[in-house]
C-alpha cells in the first residue's frame, strides 16, 4: 500500500477480515487487555517527549485517569533509541522519525490475551509543519495513542466529531480552533468499565519500577526498528475507508505486537 495514504485514526475492533464501523457501540479492540488483581489499573506512562508535548502527555493522563477503572501516572521515561518498550508500563515518545507516512503509532505487547507493554510516539517530522502544529490536533493523537494503548478502539470514522478523542475527526486546518475531539468522553469511560470488570489473578502492569525491564521479547532482533512499516507483520484490519490501519506481527509462543497507525497525508 502507499504509505501517503490518509489513515485519520489508529485501530479497529480486530475481528479479522471483517469491516466493522463502530459509532456508539462497542470499541474495544478485541479481550486484549493488561491484567491486573484490583482496580483501579494503575499505569506508567514513561515521559520520552519534548517540552513542546508535555503538556499533551500530563493532560492526557490526567483525562483518562478520570476513569473509575484505570489510573495513569507520568514517570521519568526509560526509552532507549527508537523508543524501545519497558514491560508493565508504556512509554511515551517524540522524534523526529522522518517523512515516512506516519503522525502517530501504538504498539503493543501481547502474552495471550494480556498486554505486558507498550510504546505510543509522535513524530516530529510532521508536527512541526504547519498542517499539524495546533494544539488540538497534538492533543487528540496524544490522546488517542494512548487510549488505543488500553484496549479502545475508535467509537466513529466518518470524520464526525463524537466529542471525543477516539474518533476520526480532523482538528487541522478551518478545525484547528475547535476544542472537540481532544478528550475522552462518558462513553470511552463507559467502556473501559466494560474492559476492566473481571479481575486476573495476575498483573502485568507494574506498580514499582522493580518488577519491569527494557527489552524487546526473544523474538524480535535487538536492532529491529519498529518504526518502519516493514517490521510491523500483517496488515490484518480495514478502517471504515478502505485503507490499512492495524497491524500484527506474531512472535510465537502466543507472543504478538499490534501496531496502530494515524497516517499523514
Amino acid at each position: 500500500m502507499s504509505y501517503k495514504k490518509i489513515l485519520a485514526g489508529s485501530g479497529l475492533i480486530l475481528s479479522f477480515g471483517v469491516l466493522v464501523s463502530v459509532a456508539h457501540a462497542s470499541h474495544s479492540w478485541g479481550t486484549y487487555h493488561w491484567a491486573r488483581t484490583a482496580n483501579p489499573l494503575t499505569l506508567k506512562l514513561g515521559d520520552n517527549v519534548s517540552s513542546a508535548w508535555d503538556a499533551h502527555l500530563t493532560a492526557a493522563s490526567s483525562d483518562w485517569s478520570a476513569s473509575t477503572v484505570l489510573d495513569t501516572t507520568v514517570v521519568a521515561g526509560k526509552a532507549r533509541g527508537n523508543c524501545q518498550p519497558t514491560r508493565g508500563r508504556v512509554e511515551v515518545c517524540s522524534k523526529s522519525y522522518g517523512y515516512n507516512g506516519w503522525l502517530g503509532l501504538a504498539q503493543i505487547w501481547l502474552s495471550g490475551s494480556h498486554i505486558t507493554q507498550g510504546a505510543v510516539k509522535v513524530n516530529d517530522s510532521y508536527f512541526t509543519l504547519s498542517t499539524y502544529n495546533n494544539p488540538n490536533e497534538r492533543q487528540h493523537v496524544m490522546c488517542q495513542e494512548i487510549g488505543h494503548a488500553f484496549g479502545l478502539d475508535h467509537q466513529s470514522e466518518d470524520g464526525s466529531s463524537q466529542d471525543t478523542c477516539m474518533d476520526y475527526f480532523s482538528n487541522t486546518g478551518v478545525n484547528a480552533g475547535s476544542t472537540l475531539s481532544t478528550h475522552p468522553n462518558q462513553h470511552d469511560f463507559d467502556q473501559l468499565v466494560a474492559i476492566y470488570t473481571h479481575l486476573d489473578s495476575s498483573n502485568t502492569a507494574f506498580s514499582s519500577d522493580g518488577g519491569g525491564g527494557k527489552g524487546k521479547p526473544a523474538a524480535l532482533g535487538r536492532d529491529e526498528d519498529l518504526n518502519d512499516p516493514s517490521a510491523w507483520g500483517e496488515a490484518v484490519r480495514e478502517d471504515a475507508r478502505g485503507n490499512n490501519a492495524v497491524y500484527v506481527r506474531d512472535l510465537g509462543n502466543g507472543e504478538k505486537v499490534f501496531t496502530f497507525v494515524t497516517w499523514a497525508e
